[in-house]
């Protein structure tokens, strides 16, 4: 086995392995990383990369931060795992606190878990064990269309049913009630059929919907759609209305991405439970959570059975909490609003201008997101060498080039990543 990872490992993986929505062997083949380091990846033949993805989203204060590195070298000579069942730890409470104090109020009870879907099926279950425990069938949800919440199957049935990811499997899925999709930023905010839609999907479905899930001003993988706050106002005040939870889903969109700690701080609401994940630990480590208020909680644990119904293995894991806490502390003490705002001004300028070429649909930036959606579907091969010779890491799907830097990318390495986003759309 030895022999066979030193010579040619990359073969051997190739054969055995499957990489995020692909075949085996995948094609383009996945480029082999070395390391790491700032906003740049190393590959084993020696290129070298700017990563304008920050491996996903969650990569916000780039790699290989020292402060982050000495928060997990210090823990784990503590412990790097203990079971959350019956024991506690101090980076678990440090966390906890960190999040009732960041979040919107009042979502004062945490539920610490391991990934982005995870968190979206905790919140799920609670929004559910919340109207059981009031005595309420309300067994359904309702979502956005064009929205994204996971591959997990809960999270999957509130996902659009029509965008190709999980089309196949609307089989094996509860059939949720999906309100149209938010209008774009460009779109007429107050256009009545959309309105008078979901309005009616409200006074028809509420008795049976538990909550109504959505990805707050942004729409990630769904179509990376950029929406007004007042849109999301609307939609919470109809919750009230209606008496329906709000859960928002703030995994893409939660740590400053948008411009904002969080994308509901644009509207000034706050949701009856939140889930948050990917930027959460800095991109070191899988570490999700879901927040509720206590009114939530306290139902919940009031009624049969008295307890949360949900437990993962490696739930507060005490490594992933320590550097979650490191890196939230790094975020909050940086300038990270300023940057933010120059990451934007940035791609405004340099993106606009591309809205006008033939090959392009339309052009989308807010805060550390720029998104060109082109009329056709982006030649993954083809993009692959345009990459590899720009020396930038993109990862376009379907007709978008979409760009969510680490925080830390300065304004030369921004230029770069905007010119081959353009070569891209040319493509």
């Amino acid at each position: 086995m030895v022999s066979i990872m030193n010579s040619d490992w990359q073969a051997y993986e190739s054969t055995h392995t499957w990489h995020p929505y692909t075949s085996i062997p995948a094609s383009p083949a996945p480029l082999a990383v070395a390391s790491a380091s700032g906003v740049y990846l190393e590959l084993e033949d020696g290129n070298r990369l700017i990563d304008g993805m920050s491996s996903w989203w969650a990569a916000i204060h780039g790699y290989n931060h020292p402060v982050l590195n000495d928060a997990m070298i210090d823990q784990i000579g503590r412990m790097s795992h203990v079971m959350f069942g019956g024991l506690t730890h101090k980076p678990a409470a440090k966390l906890i606190r960190q999040l009732v104090e960041i979040t919107p109020q009042p979502l004062t009870r945490v539920f610490l878990c391991d990934s982005g879907s995870i968190s979206v099926e905790v919140a799920l279950k609670m929004a559910f064990q919340y109207w059981h425990g009031r005595g309420r069938k309300k067994h359904r949800f309702m979502t956005l269309r064009r929205g994204y919440h996971g591959d997990t199957i809960g999270a999957m049935s509130v996902s659009d049913p029509d965008n190709g990811l999980h089309k196949m499997f609307s089989g094996l899925l509860v059939q949720q009630i999906f309100l149209p999709a938010p209008p774009l930023l460009t779109d007429d905010l107050l256009e009545s059929e959309r309105l008078t839609e979901t309005r009616k999907l409200f006074e028809k479905h509420h008795k049976e919907c538990a909550a109504l899930i959505l990805e707050p001003i942004v729409q990630g993988a769904g179509g990376m759609r950029m929406y007004s706050p007042q849109y999301l106002q609307i939609l919470k005040e109809l919750c009230v209305e209606f008496d329906v939870l709000l859960i928002a889903d703030e995994i893409a969109t939660g740590f400053g991405r948008t411009g904002e700690m969080f994308g509901c701080n644009h509207a000034g609401i706050s949701p009856d439970i939140m889930c948050l994940g990917k930027a959460l630990t800095g991109g070191m480590m899988t570490m999700a959570a879901t927040l509720c208020t206590a009114t939530v909680a306290d139902q919940i644990c009031a009624s049969e059975p008295g307890v949360f119904m949900h437990g993962p293995t490696f739930m507060a894991n005490p490594l992933a909490c320590s550097v979650a806490s490191a890196s939230i502390s790094l975020l909050l003490d940086s300038d990270w609003k300023q940057c933010i705002q120059s990451i934007e001004a940035q791609l405004n300028e340099s993106l606009s201008e591309l809205g006008a070429s033939r090959n392009v649909d339309s052009v989308r930036v807010m805060g550390a997101i720029g998104v060109i959606e082109t009329h056709r579907p982006v030649d993954m091969k083809a993009a692959t060498a345009v990459l590899l010779e720009s020396g930038v890491w993109l990862r376009p799907f379907g007709k978008l080039i979409y760009t969510m830097p680490p925080y830390t990318i300065n304004k030369s390495q921004l230029s770069e990543v905007a010119r081959t986003m353009a070569k891209l759309a040319a493509l």
